[in-house]
């Protein structure tokens, strides 16, 4: 590796603030909104998001490959790659609810050992380095500490095929409102771990999620103390299909209460 990863980090936030300066001046206008599927969405936001971004992180890592979620790219699996989501929340963003993110992570043979997340909408700032902690705008983060599920906030989210496998995702969201002090539902991946990071949430759990939606998240929530596993604790694989991050002190509650749903997956 050529540069640090501060160095790194440093210039994935530079190329996140441009990115975010592109998104939020875009946000009032009205969109051309392709469908990608049922109800996933791109729109040409995201499409220029991802060039720029792609243009910027070459400009400065012309070494570093890379793969973003709208043009594909460089396998992630295999040396180092910036895994890029250009706008986490397209759904929020196409219908101007001012919640999505700018997602910037470096992969090293599919780990994520760098990454960035930007809410271009508050001008909030999530890195994290490996072995290096985890910030918003400069200040350390961490997991919060919540010892009791009726003190934990939890937060999900539902699937793109969710029509098809609406029973299962009930059933869970069922099982942790019954437990939690309550459960959010909010439309960034990308966003939920971080809040996971900086302790606003307990738990999050959610299933079909890519690469790009987590990469820089995971990091962010490890780095922060917290702990992320597939449901029944086994490691999680950026294409693993289901991911639960926690705070660490509730991870084995709440794969209890997750563990009757497994025979079953979505």
């Amino acid at each position: 590796m050529m540069h640090n990863l501060e160095t790194l980090c440093n210039g994935a936030i530079e190329v996140a603030s441009l990115a975010a300066d592109l998104i939020r001046n875009g946000f009032n206008n009205t969109h051309n909104v392709v469908h990608k599927g049922t109800v996933d969405l791109v729109t040409e936001v995201d499409i220029a998001s991802e060039r720029l971004i792609r243009r910027e992180l070459q400009a400065r890592f012309p070494q570093i490959r890379f793969h973003g979620e709208e043009d594909g790219g460089d396998d992630w699996r295999h040396g180092e790659v910036w895994v890029v989501d250009p706008l986490d929340g397209t759904t929020n963003f196409a219908n101007r609810l001012p919640h999505f993110a700018v997602s910037i992570a470096l992969c090293n043979h599919g780990e994520p050992i760098a990454g960035v997340v930007m809410n271009p909408m508050n001008n909030e700032i999530y890195h994290s380095f490996k072995g290096g902690g985890a910030f918003v705008n400069g200040e350390p983060i961490h997991v919060g500490t919540q010892k009791e599920m009726n003190d934990a906030l939890a937060v999900t989210g539902f699937p793109y095929n969710r029509r098809e496998h609406l029973e299962i995702i009930v059933e869970r969201l069922k099982i942790m409102l019954m437990h939690v002090q309550c459960v959010r539902r909010l439309g960034s991946a990308a966003l939920d771990l971080c809040h996971i990071a900086r302790g606003v949430f307990a738990i999050y759990w959610e299933t079909n999620l890519k690469p790009w939606d987590v990469a820089a998240g995971t990091l962010l929530v490890t780095e922060a103390g917290g702990r992320v596993t597939r449901f029944d604790g086994t490691p999680m694989a950026l294409d693993s299909f289901e991911l639960l991050a926690t705070n660490g002190i509730l991870h084995e509650e709440a794969m209890r209460l997750l563990a009757p749903t497994l025979a079953r997956t979505i």
